[in-house]
């Protein structure tokens, strides 16, 4: 073959290539079912070779630089730091906050199956996706959140929704495509909130993946469901909105049953609801910790614990067959408790503690005592945010 000719043909070839690479982008947005479909059928030995059961990834929201580091978790529980990783972008700081820059819960978001990392760089007003590889992370993208502000990343299938707090507040959808992000324009959601403050604690899918659901403070001060139209649609025009007047909606995590636990910072307290069809939210119970700053919520089995930022402690609750909550006593963590993530068994526990941006470990007993077995300092990390677990 002339060299002419050779040429000819590796510029036929990337040609299809590139055609292809947007054929697949077109078919992510308008053909989502299919690909689903296709991806939810893999078979085990087709899946990524590095499960990442055995890792804590935590989001140091650096103002100068925004990293997240990698750490092994050993046969107890103990962490060993194995690598710090730039997003890319700038963490930011909420004018005011000591100990939780973001005020949010839900800064880092970790999916498992497809071994991605998603990351909000609230300096940046931008969200960096990583490929997992054990405790190797691999950048492969930084895009714009859409809004002002990011805080908090959830993600269900192929789609993931950041929550902006600032500027009023905003919601933005993306389509996942391979292991890049694709902003969905007809997906993005302003909350009309006021502008001078911090809207947004968290948003996160239910559990089934036919909802949105976000907490609002300050002005807003409700919990507030998006419906998602099908499988693969975009959310409702308006939220179901369920005000709550004073007690100031936080974090939240989901019990085995779909049961929403909220924190309530404004009246140090824990919230039930269970989701309607509709996304109408029914009240089942509050449960006050006793405590200060009551902001930060996660599941581990069938117990709950929330972080009390202000009392530098963690309370913990069984939950029972009915869904109540059972108190456990409080536990003391290193200064400002705040985001929190339990591995992916329930044993062991790891809370974020922003003073000194401090991780404290803990195990978790059969009937849901915590006992510490060591902590670690993650670097730049003083007011930090975003933690996930394996």
């Amino acid at each position: 073959m002339t060299v002419t000719k050779a040429r000819a043909a590796r510029t036929s070839r990337i040609t299809r290539a590139v055609a292809t690479a947007a054929a697949l982008s077109a078919a992510a947005l308008f053909a989502a079912p299919a690909a689903v479909a296709a991806d939810a059928h893999r078979s085990p030995n087709s899946l990524p070779q590095h499960s990442g059961s055995a890792t804590v990834f935590v989001q140091s929201d650096n103002t100068t630089a925004n990293t997240v580091a990698a750490y092994a978790r050993a046969a107890d529980g103990t962490l060993t730091r194995k690598g710090v990783y730039s997003t890319g972008g700038k963490g930011g700081m909420l004018p005011g906050t000591v100990a939780d820059h973001l005020a949010s819960q839900g800064s880092l978001a970790y999916d498992r199956h497809h071994q991605l990392l998603y990351a909000v760089n609230a300096g940046s007003d931008t969200v960096t996706v990583f490929a997992v590889h054990g405790t190797h992370l691999r950048r492969v993208q930084e895009i714009s959140s859409g809004g002002s502000f990011p805080v908090s990343v959830t993600f269900h299938g192929d789609r993931v929704y950041v929550a902006n707090t600032l500027g009023g507040g905003s919601v933005q959808g993306f389509v996942r495509t391979g292991e890049r992000l694709v902003k969905v324009p007809s997906w993005h959601r302003n909350l009309g909130l006021d502008k001078g403050t911090s809207a947004v604690g968290q948003i996160s899918f239910t559990p089934d993946g036919s909802k949105l659901v976000l907490t609002t403070k300050a002005s807003g001060q409700s919990i507030d469901v998006f419906p998602l139209d099908g499988a693969h649609g975009g959310p409702s025009a308006q939220p179901v909105v369920t005000s709550t007047p004073g007690a100031v909606p936080f974090g939240f995590a989901f019990d085995s049953a779909g049961r929403i636990r909220v924190t309530e910072a404004g009246t140090n307290s824990v919230g039930t609801f269970t989701v309607g069809r509709d996304g109408r939210l029914t009240a089942k119970g509050n449960v006050p910790t006793g405590q200060t700053a009551t902001c930060w919520a996660v599941t581990a089995g069938d117990h709950l614990y929330v972080s009390n930022a202000g009392s530098g402690t963690l309370s913990g609750y069984r939950v029972g067959a009915q869904g109540q909550l059972t108190a456990l006593g409080n536990t003391a963590t290193d200064a400002g408790t705040v985001d929190a993530a339990a591995s992916s068994d329930g044993r062991y526990l790891y809370v974020q503690t922003g003073v000194k941006g401090v991780v404290d470990e803990f195990r978790v007993g059969p009937k849901g005592s915590l006992t510490a077995i060591g902590s670690v300092v993650v670097p730049g990390a003083v007011g930090g945010e975003g933690i996930v677990a394996g």
